[in-house]
């Protein structure tokens, strides 16, 4: 009872605010203007920033973060996390570089991977739903277990031959503009996901599981299979981003994307989605991929070196997910001194 309570009124808690405080005083609309106010300082005072093609390069830089962070955003609502995704990208990479050098057609190569992918979702989501094991524990060894299965099978060789049309179209832009080809996949997606997160019954189980586990379940909600789901989509969207990855540098190797999974959890936690499970929205975290990028960009053409450019991203996670806490803290103890102010009020 206690448990059901507590979720009514977190989930209950923004409506209670004025519809412009819902929209602008939150952490997103906050990543959203900091993301603007980078591009613009950077735009005045970086060399080459503010060109179109620094803009294509960024977008193709940061499209596989964008489409991991879509699922992940999913995985890390319902309280669990994916440590995996960067090295099943790396696995369908090879998997779709080690069919083609057999001699099988592109695309019936990259549908295996996707498959691929589906399995090694599935795979993470048996073990923590059906089995029990955390989250954690499991995709760190699921992220040994791809990334090995990767590298044996290609070794330190890479696959480079791949048809050209394909690899042109990894790289081409729409026409009249900078904006590369891969936003059209990506804005689909987008909207899928927008609609599964925010407008089903499936989404409102995701925030309810995140929130507390048993009360969902007592709501009527599934939780091992819904989990199990988002860990399925995590893994199929991943094997997506690894065929891009492939096919924009047009190399199949068992060490790409190495490293992803971090870019694409510190934007998922910088966005706004709780690490604690029960909150996140995907138009923050959207936003903080594209702040990460663009910052990442302008520290580049600024001459920062790589490490530098490690250490502030970390820091600015550092900061928000501190922030974030401190707010939730300062929330708490407002809403507990409320009554008691009241209370006294009456009294006099």
């Amino acid at each position: 009872m206690t448990a059901t309570a507590t979720t009514t009124s977190i989930v209950q808690f923004d409506y209670d605010r004025p519809l412009w405080r819902r929209v602008l005083a939150t952490r997103e609309f906050a990543i959203i203007g900091l993301l603007a106010a980078v591009i613009l300082v950077a735009s005045f005072a970086v060399d080459g920033f503010a060109q179109p093609l620094t803009y294509n390069y960024l977008i193709l830089d940061v499209a596989p973060i964008l489409f991991i962070a879509l699922p992940m955003t999913l995985v890390m609502t319902t309280g669990e996390i994916d440590l995996s995704v960067g090295s099943m990208a790396g696995l369908a990479s090879v998997t779709t570089g080690a069919l083609v050098q057999s001699g099988a057609p592109f695309e019936v190569a990259a549908i295996i991977a996707l498959a691929v992918g589906v399995v090694g979702g599935a795979f993470n989501g048996y073990l923590v739903t059906v089995v029990g094991l955390p989250s954690l524990a499991v995709t760190i060894g699921t992220l040994a277990l791809f990334r090995g299965i990767a590298v044996g099978v290609l070794g330190t060789t890479a696959v480079t031959e791949f048809p050209e049309f394909w690899t042109a179209l990894a790289k081409a832009k729409l026409s009249g503009t900078p904006i590369p080809w891969i936003v059209v996949p990506f804005l689909v997606l987008l909207v899928a996901f927008v609609v599964l997160y925010h407008f089903t019954p499936f989404g409102r189980g995701i925030f309810a599981v995140g929130l507390s586990a048993d009360a969902a379940k007592f709501s009527g909600v599934n939780v091992g299979r819904t989990k199990f789901v988002v860990f399925v989509l995590a893994g199929a969207v991943a094997a997506l981003a690894g065929i891009f990855y492939t096919l924009r540098y047009g190399s199949a190797r068992g060490d790409n994307a190495t490293g992803l999974e971090l870019q694409v959890i510190a934007a998922v936690v910088l966005g706004g989605v709780s690490v604690f499970g029960g909150r996140g929205k995907i138009h923050g975290v959207i936003a903080a991929v594209l702040l990460i990028g663009a910052l990442s960009s302008a520290l580049r053409l600024s001459g920062v070196t790589s490490d530098i450019i490690n250490i502030i991203t970390g820091g600015l996670l550092i900061i928000s997910v501190v922030g974030a806490s401190l707010f939730a803290w300062a929330k708490r103890r407002r809403s507990a001194l409320s009554p008691a102010r009241a209370a006294a009020s009456s009294a006099s």
